[in-house]
């Protein structure tokens, strides 16, 4: 049986698949699809954290599907922008647990995970699957990964 360590970028997903499809993802069946005759390590879910109310129910629900969930304030700088990605954290898990699995499943588009992928495949000589919404998922990290798992149809509520 493969062990797996399950990587996914909570925003990345959630606004990438409103974006493509006005949906949200089904993070029971992701789990469900990811873990298939798996054995899991280690399962983590980064997320901004806003302190409503919606958000932490979210979380909770994440966690009783099996995450253990990352959380990052969310910051709102003058100019308007906001920021609070988790690239570098989920980096620094990922190449953490890469020796103890066979597969590093990594649910995000985010093109700057190519280097990542490669890396992970290359040094550390696990497989690499990338879930990503197809349109919105950088090529370059489509390409690093061993496979690539398009999240739509029953991926999707």
């Amino acid at each position: 049986m493969q062990s797996v360590l399950l990587l996914v970028d909570v925003q990345n997903l959630y606004y990438t698949a409103r974006h493509a499809y006005g949906r949200h993802i089904d993070y029971n069946a992701l789990w469900a699809r990811a873990t298939r005759d798996r054995r899991v390590v280690k399962a983590l879910a980064y997320a901004i954290d806003r302190g409503d109310a919606k958000q932490r129910q979210f979380q909770n629900i994440l966690r009783g599907i099996g995450f253990e969930v990352r959380l990052k304030p969310f910051i709102q700088r003058a100019d308007g922008s906001a920021k609070g990605d988790w690239d570098v954290g989920i980096t620094l898990d990922a190449v953490k647990h890469a020796d103890d699995v066979d597969v590093v499943v990594l649910a995000s588009g985010d093109g700057d995970f190519a280097l990542l992928a490669d890396a992970l495949r290359q040094e550390h000589g696990v497989e690499v699957e990338v879930y990503g919404v197809p349109a919105l998922t950088a090529s370059a990290l489509i390409q690093s990964a061993t496979r690539f798992v398009p999240l739509e149809g029953d991926l999707l509520m």
